[in-house]
């Protein structure tokens, strides 16, 4: 296939043992919090609703994304020593343990968009896997069988007022947030000014159904968006532009409101902008059933600036209360063994060779870290994981590290470069399961006959020596080389635990089929290390999770039960932050899988909305999801503006006129009112008194109160309404000093 080369944005997108880090030695400076408030936020229809759009195959223009390169980082281009370099000569004779799940995802002639690289990605859910590319999302079963799709990303927004998101610009990534068993969809959109990054979060854990949608507009051009799940936060980096994409400004890390964006109300993000050294930061990403201990921080890593062979760590706490309180600290330096980044002497970062003639040189982006930065919590420690691609002898290797309790004393427990041959191993992601087995997926490539870009992986039990992978494993063959004058590839690859067992690893990348431009295709599959036991345990998940009930009537939801791994046990569920006058109560299901959760809102409850939280306890397990209640009015509500009338100092016996107070009727139904009275040195002026026997519901009137004190000194009385709402009579306090 010709390749049509088009201008456009930047669409889409030896042994290392308990090393002690640096004091911080530098100050990034940043600018903020800077609090983005949302453009807008709504709720989408059920995907599996909307009709398909379907590709207009032939008419898209083939296009290869450029890369939007940091220019400021003093990258050496001499090669330097790697400490950690594990080749054939010293690699262990254990293999990997082989996929049990192949099957092709997306390919360029179903992803919409015509372009190169995919942004491989992908992540597994409670029952469904879902990929999502540059610029298309497919939804399979377990099984390998498609649900839904593929789709334009586009779809997601179907509908939405900020038209730029449906536009299907790219960059794409999706998690499952197995707390709250959604999923989490993002990509930017890029109209020219402002720019925007979209995120849709679903309302259930079937990724076909509707989900919360936001779009947060920026000032800036915010390329390579990575975005991770946190308890208090989703956190997102970008490595900022100006808007014409032409100069780099710097890294940025934001945190957006989860929780409001969990039951789909308005959100804001926190952002610290850095400057232009800052590069190609990551948020980190839980895995697992062990949240963080409370209060902990989310940590944002990158490779350090400077060029020397350190990592740099950062710690964001967001505060969405109180948004002043938030805080980036770091950097805190980690020394790792030397490196140096693949490709960085080449043009564009182009150096990865292919086996077929004149075939491209492909890009590593070896200048960062490459999706996802892993965190876990085992108890005794907690870990991050981290990978990116390097120089290994004549050709490339992935270097990959496990980094201990980040909280308190970030230690580099172990590190390792795989370069088993002289083959080019690069863009890969990295995974740890419940077992402390880590697997690094990648692509590889080489020279000789048949050595096409192929989805490999390698993995490592804790017995294994420190800094080493076993044999690896070729999940999907290449049978092609990209040609045709490209040279981009990735921009990242998908690895990811499956939250249902805590053993099961997913991967997806890119390969070809056959030697070409603009014909790529992907592929995902599964392997377990032997010997994972994946702990019995549950989910909760509420349907529907928002629920709007007026005061003397009452509300059900559905609270699922979701079994994994055999677990059988009793769950005894309980609401909390029930608002004042709501009453909760629960009635199982013979099924012993759901119960139903009644919310009875009393005649006086509190109005309002509050979000109601159903935990779960069974043994030691304990889970939580929540409901948004809205609390509406059956009746009328009087409320007053203001709440209260003072004056200043006034001559006894002269009469001070006037002070209004307007009454307006907040409720549903007319309001009726018997009597207005008054008290103390306080009187109401009949003339121009508005307040009749009636108002109906919005509706206002005013009432004129004058002050005549009678002796000096503080006087006091009050304005009381007789009527039909809540709380009659209701009184407005009055003062004023006579001297």
């Amino acid at each position: 296939m010709t390749s049509k080369r088009v201008a456009v944005f930047a669409l889409l997108t030896v042994l290392c043992l308990a090393l002690p880090i640096f004091a911080q030695q530098s100050r990034v400076v940043t600018k903020g919090p800077i609090v983005i408030k949302e453009f807008t936020h709504d709720t989408g229809p059920l995907l599996r609703e909307i009709a398909p759009l379907l590709p207009e195959y032939g008419v898209t223009a083939e296009h290869e994304i450029p890369n939007q390169d940091n220019p400021n980082h003093p990258w050496s281009s001499e090669y330097r020593p790697d400490p950690v370099l594990q080749t054939a000569e010293n690699s262990p004779t254990l293999q990997t343990p082989g996929f049990s799940l192949e099957f092709d995802g997306i390919d360029d002639a179903h992803s919409f968009c015509n372009c190169e690289p995919p942004d491989s990605d992908g992540a597994p859910g409670s029952s469904q896997f879902v990929e999502y590319i540059n610029t298309a999302y497919e939804v399979f079963d377990k099984s390998g069988n498609k649900v839904l799709g593929p789709l334009s990303g586009g779809t997601l927004w179907s509908g939405f007022s900020v038209a730029a998101c449906s536009q299907n610009y790219g960059d794409p990534i999706v998690r499952f947030d197995a707390m709250a068993q959604r999923w989490v969809l993002s990509q930017f959109a890029l109209p020219g000014g402002p720019d925007y990054e979209c995120v849709a979060v679903s309302q259930t854990a079937d990724a076909t159904g509707a989900y919360n949608r936001y779009a947060f507009s920026f000032n800036n051009f915010p390329d390579y968006p990575k975005l991770s799940v946190w308890p208090d936060a989703y956190y997102m980096t970008f490595n900022n532009f100006n808007l014409a994409g032409s100069a780099f400004v710097g890294a940025n890390a934001c945190a957006a409101d989860r929780n409001a964006m969990l039951a789909g109300n308005a959100a804001t993000i926190v952002c610290f902008q850095q400057n232009a050294s800052q590069f190609g930061e990551l948020p980190s990403d839980l895995d697992g059933a062990t949240q963080p201990a409370a209060g902990t921080p989310n940590f944002v890593m990158e490779l350090d600036p400077s060029g020397s062979a350190n990592l740099d760590m950062f710690q964001f706490h967001v505060d969405f209360a109180h948004p002043g309180n938030s805080t980036f600290t770091g950097p805190t330096k980690i020394p790792v063994g030397s490196f140096t980044p693949l490709c960085n002497t080449q043009y564009r970062g182009r150096c990865v060779q292919q086996p077929t003639a004149g075939s491209d040189l492909l890009e590593s982006l070896g200048n960062r870290l490459m999706w996802r930065l892993v965190y876990r919590n085992f108890g005794d420690h907690t870990t991050l994981l981290a990978s990116h691609s390097i120089v290994a002898g004549s050709s490339g290797g992935v270097r990959w590290y496990e980094i201990h309790n980040p909280e308190t004393s970030p230690t580099l427990y172990q590190s390792g470069t795989f370069a088993p041959d002289s083959q080019y191993r690069w863009m890969p992601a990295i995974a740890m399961d419940q077992n402390q087995n880590i697997a690094v997926g990648f692509s590889r490539s080489g020279t000789a006959s048949g050595q096409y870009p192929s989805l490999v992986y390698a993995g490592r039990i804790p017995s294994d020596p420190l800094g080493s992978l076993e044999a690896e494993v070729t999940l999907k063959a290449g049978a092609g080389s990209q040609t045709g004058g490209g040279d981009r590839w990735g921009d990242y690859s998908g690895l990811a635990i499956d939250p249902a067992d805590d053993c099961t690893f997913w991967f997806t990348e890119q390969y070809q089929k056959v030697n070409g431009g603009f014909d790529w295709s992907t592929a995902i599959g599964t392997f377990v290390f032997p010997g994972c036991s994946p702990a019995p345990d549950f989910a909760l998940s509420a349907n529907p999770n928002t629920l709007t009930i007026a005061q003397g009537n009452s509300g059900t939801s559905t609270i699922t039960v979701t079994d994994f791994n055999g677990f059988n046990g009793q769950v005894t569920l309980s609401a909390s932050g029930l608002p004042s006058g709501v009453t909760a109560g629960f009635v199982p299901n013979p099924t012993a899988t759901t119960s139903t959760l009644t919310l009875t809102v009393g005649a006086g409850a509190a109005t309002g909305t509050s979000t109601v939280t159903v935990t779960g306890v069974s043994g030691s397990l304990t889970h939580q999801t929540t409901i948004q209640l809205t609390v509406t009015p059956t009746g009328p509500v009087v409320t007053f503006t203001p709440t209260a009338l003072k004056w200043g100092k006034v001559l006894v016996g002269t009469n001070k006129c006037c002070k209004n107070v307007t009454v307006k009727n907040t409720g549903v139904s007319t309001l009726s009112i018997s009597n207005v009275g008054i008290t103390g040195d306080f009187a109401l002026n009949t003339v121009k008194g508005q307040c009749t026997s009636t108002l109906a519901a919005g509706k206002t009137c005013k009432e004129r109160v004058s002050f005549k004190p009678t002796q000096t000194g503080l006087r006091t009385g009050n304005l009381t309404f007789t009527d039909n709402a809540p709380g009659s009579p209701q009184s407005v306090p009055l003062s004023g000093t006579g001297k």
